[in-house]
C-alpha cells in the first residue's frame, strides 16, 4: 500500500435493522431489592465521558500539550492512569455501546455511528458492511445492573445509541435522562437555546458544559442527603463539533498561540492517504494551535474540577469510584482537523493509534497507592465487570462479556507489562474522518491492521514505532501469521460482518 506522506506522520451503509433483524426482547429478570444495611455498604460511581478527546489532549498524557487540564491531570496523580487504554472503536456509537454492555461492537453489528433519518453513510470502492442502528433493549446494561443492586442512576449528556425514543437513557437502566437523545452533536451549537427533547433550555448564552455540570452537582447534593448510592454516567458533548465555547476562553488560547509562535500554516498539516474520492488533499494537524477547541477543553476541564469540588465538600469524595475516559480518538483529518494527536498517527475514524488510544482513569477512595500508572493494554469493555466487582455486587449479565475485570491491577497497583491477552477492534466502514474500512489486533507491543478492501495487513511494533510508520508485515513473517490466525478466528467468533460490492459479494473476507 503507498501512502503519502510529507512530515514523520504519526500520527453506517445506514439499513433498517429492524426490518432485517426482528429481535425478540428479552424480559430482564428483577433481582429482590437490596436491605438499607447492604445499599448503605455499596460505593458510588461516578463515570465521565468525554467526546472525542484525544489521548494527547490532556497534560497527564502529554507534558507538551497546548490545552490546560489541570484539574484533570490532578484527578491522574491522585487516581490509577492506564497508559494504553483503548476505546473500543475510532467512531462513537460503537464505542458507547462496549462501555454500557461490556460487549463487543461487532456481536451485535452496532459498528459505526448512529445515524438519525436518512444519512447515507459513507462509501469508496465497496459498501460498507451494514450496522444495527440502536443499543437493543435485551441487553443488559450497566445502569440496569446497577439499578438491579439498588441504585439510583443517572445519565447526562449525549446519548447517541438508538433514533427513536424507546432506545433512549431512560429505558436502558437510567432512572433519570438528562440531555441524552439520538445526536451525536449538539444540534444547535453550546450556547442556548439547545432544541434539546431532554433538556429544556436555560437562559439565552447559556453554555451546555457548563449547564450540564451545574445538573450534575443538583443531583450530587440530593445524593449527599440520602442513603441510596448512585451511579451518574455524565456524557459531555465536548469536544465534538460544532465547536463552540466563551470568547474570553478562546481570546486566550488566541494569545497564547500568538507568543508561542504558534500561528496555523501550511507547516501545520501533512497529508495522509485519502480513501474516498474527494476533490482535495486529506490532511492530517499536526500542531496543537486550536483556539476555539483549546478552549473547549480548558472548560470541560474547569467544569470537571467544579464536580471534584462538589464531592469533597459533600463528603461524597470517601466513598465514590471516579472513571475518565474518551469515546474515541481526537478529531485531526475532518471537519476542520481541530487537534493533533501527535506522536500517534490518525484520528478519530482511523484504526491508527490516534484513533481508538485515549484516556483511562480510575480513582477509588481509600486506594491503597495513588499516581500509579500501569501499562498494562486494556479496554473500554473492561469498565463493566471492573465497576460492578469494585461496589461488590454480581453481574448478572447473561450476554457474552468481553472484558475483564482491573481490580487486581486496581488494588495492587501492578507493575508495568504487556498483557497476554489480544485487544479487538473492527471498522468496516468508510470513515466521515478519511479512515479505510478495516480490522485490527493488538497483543502485547505488536500490533496488526487489516484492510478489508484487499486484505493488505499493516505490522508495527509499538514499543520502537508507537507513531506507527515502519510497516513490519514482510520482515516479520511469523509475527505476521500469528496475529493473523488470532484476527481471523476472533471474526469467526463474533460474526463479523465485511464489505460488499453492488451486487452484495464480498471483495475480500478472512475466508477469500
Amino acid at each position: 500500500m503507498k501512502r503519502i506522506i510529507v512530515f514523520a506522520l504519526i500520527s453506517c451503509l445506514l439499513i433498517a435493522c429492524s426490518s432485517e433483524k426482528k429481535l425478540e426482547i428479552i424480559t430482564k429478570k428483577k433481582q429482590k431489592s437490596p436491605s438499607a444495611k447492604e445499599v448503605n455498604k455499596k460505593k458510588n460511581v461516578l463515570f465521565i465521558l468525554i467526546d472525542d478527546l484525544g489521548y494527547s489532549d490532556i497534560g497527564a498524557y502529554n507534558t507538551g500539550s497546548f490545552y490546560e487540564t489541570p484539574n484533570i491531570d490532578h484527578l491522574a496523580l491522585t487516581g490509577i492512569k492506564f497508559n494504553n487504554g483503548y476505546a473500543a472503536s475510532p467512531v462513537c456509537s460503537p464505542s458507547r455501546y462496549a462501555l454500557l454492555t461490556g460487549r463487543h461492537p461487532s456481536r451485535d453489528d452496532t459498528t459505526d455511528f448512529f445515524r438519525h433519518g436518512n444519512r447515507i453513510p459513507r462509501s469508496g470502492n465497496f459498501i460498507g458492511a451494514a450496522i444495527r442502528n440502536y443499543l437493543p433493549l435485551e441487553e443488559q446494561t450497566m445502569a440496569e445492573t446497577f439499578k438491579d443492586n439498588g441504585y439510583s442512576t443517572a445519565f447526562l449528556g449525549k446519548w447517541h445509541l438508538g433514533d427513536n425514543e424507546k432506545y433512549w437513557p431512560e429505558n436502558h437502566g437510567f432512572d433519570l435522562n438528562i440531555g441524552g437523545y439520538y445526536a451525536g452533536r449538539p444540534t444547535n451549537g453550546y450556547f442556548a437555546p439547545y432544541k434539546n427533547p431532554r433538556l429544556p433550555d436555560g437562559k439565552k448564552g447559556e453554555y451546555l458544559t457548563d449547564r450540564l455540570t451545574d445538573e450534575a452537582i443538583t443531583l450530587l447534593a440530593g445524593y449527599a442527603k440520602g442513603e441510596q448510592p448512585f451511579f451518574m454516567y455524565l456524557s459531555y458533548y465536548t469536544v465534538h463539533t460544532p465547536l463552540g465555547a466563551p470568547q474570553k476562553t478562546v481570546q486566550k488560547y488566541k494569545n497564547k498561540a500568538n507568543k508561542l509562535g504558534l500561528k496555523s500554516n501550511s507547516n501545520d498539516f501533512a497529508m495522509e492517504e485519502q480513501v474516498w474520492s474527494v476533490d482535495r488533499v486529506r490532511k492530517v494537524r499536526q500542531v496543537q494551535n486550536h483556539a476555539t477547541y483549546a478552549a473547549m477543553v480548558e472548560e470541560m476541564d474547569n467544569n470537571i474540577g467544579r464536580i471534584l469540588r462538589k464531592l469533597e465538600q459533600s463528603g461524597l469524595a470517601k466513598n465514590t469510584i471516579i472513571v475518565f475516559t474518551s469515546d474515541n480518538g481526537g478529531l485531526s483529518s475532518a471537519e476542520g482537523s481541530p487537534t493533533s494527536n501527535l506522536p500517534l498517527r490518525g484520528g478519530k475514524g482511523w484504526l491508527y493509534e490516534g484513533g481508538i488510544k485515549v484516556p483511562f482513569i480510575i480513582k477509588m477512595p481509600n486506594a491503597i497507592k495513588e499516581g500509579v500508572q500501569i501499562n498494562t493494554p486494556v479496554f473500554a469493555t473492561d469498565f463493566y465487570p471492573t465497576l460492578t466487582e469494585l461496589v461488590g455486587i454480581k453481574n448478572n449479565n447473561e450476554q457474552t462479556d468481553d472484558g475483564l475485570s482491573l481490580t487486581s491491577m486496581l488494588l495492587g497497583g501492578e507493575p508495568s507489562g504487556e498483557s497476554k491477552r489480544p485487544l479487538f477492534f473492527h471498522y468496516p466502514h468508510y470513515s466521515n474522518q478519511g479512515g479505510f474500512p478495516g480490522g485490527a489486533v493488538r497483543l502485547g507491543q505488536w500490533k496488526l491492521i487489516e484492510r478489508f478492501e484487499d486484505g493488505s495487513p499493516m505490522l508495527f511494533n509499538l514499543a520502537v514505532d508507537p507513531g506507527e510508520l515502519n510497516n513490519l508485515a514482510l520482515a516479520e513473517p511469523e509475527k505476521l501469521a500469528e496475529l493473523t490466525d488470532i484476527l481471523h478466528k476472533w471474526y469467526v467468533d463474533v460474526d463479523a460482518k465485511f464489505l460488499t460490492d453492488k451486487l452484495g459479494n464480498k471483495p475480500w473476507s478472512p475466508n477469500s
